[in-house]
């Protein structure tokens, strides 16, 4: 005699809406936000989509939460590096090499996710993306003012810019060692404009 088992009854797993946006997270960073869909989301997710809109409302709504993560757990510690009592040149150098370093750390999850997502095709996930780009140029300006106020504007360009083509690159799969090179170089001219 055989006994077909019957599913067991009772709450179904509990959905943690911190872990699921850690998970999301890893999605969205890895296919950019252009590339990853809500079914893409609900699939990692193990959740049907009426949860999905239930717990996160949209996409975009999604990742600003997921923007709001990465600033915590995965950006470069802009005010870590830049507050440290050094010479700036020193920390302009460190958060270049720390900025190579992130943006290389995972092979599936490269460049910055910021950056990625402003350029993304959806205004409202845009517009998130690039309020947080600009709150950290203004990080790196004011501490770059503090120091050189006559040279905050064009540093803060450059710095930003090379941590742009940095992450661009790590997009593109160049590898942590070039990245660095960048960096590095980047940094002998950043301590010449200093030292002047």
């Amino acid at each position: 005699m055989t006994t077909n088992s019957l599913p067991a009854r009772g709450r179904p797993r509990q959905f943690d809406p911190d872990e699921a946006v850690a998970t999301a997270q890893r999605l969205f960073h890895a296919k950019g936000y252009d590339g990853v869909s809500v079914a893409d989301v609900t699939k990692a997710l193990g959740i049907n989509p009426p949860s999905f809109y239930a717990a996160f409302g949209s996409k975009a709504e999604l990742y600003a939460r997921i923007l709001d993560r990465y600033a915590v757990t995965g950006a470069v510690p802009l005010l870590q590096i830049l507050k440290a009592d050094r010479p700036l040149a020193v920390s302009l150098a460190e958060l270049l090499e720390q900025a190579a370093r992130s943006y290389a750390a995972d092979s599936t999850a490269t460049g910055c996710m910021v950056l990625e997502g402003t350029r993304c095709n959806d205004p409202q996930a845009r517009v998130a993306a690039c309020g947080f780009h600009v709150a950290a140029q203004n990080v790196i300006r004011d501490s770059i003012a503090e120091r050189h106020p006559l040279e905050a504007d064009r540093l803060a360009d450059f710095v930003c810019t090379t941590m742009a083509g940095l992450s661009a690159s790590a997009r593109h799969g160049q590898s942590l060692d070039r990245l660095l090179a960048t960096a590095r170089l980047a940094s002998v001219a950043l301590a010449q404009v200093l030292a002047a």
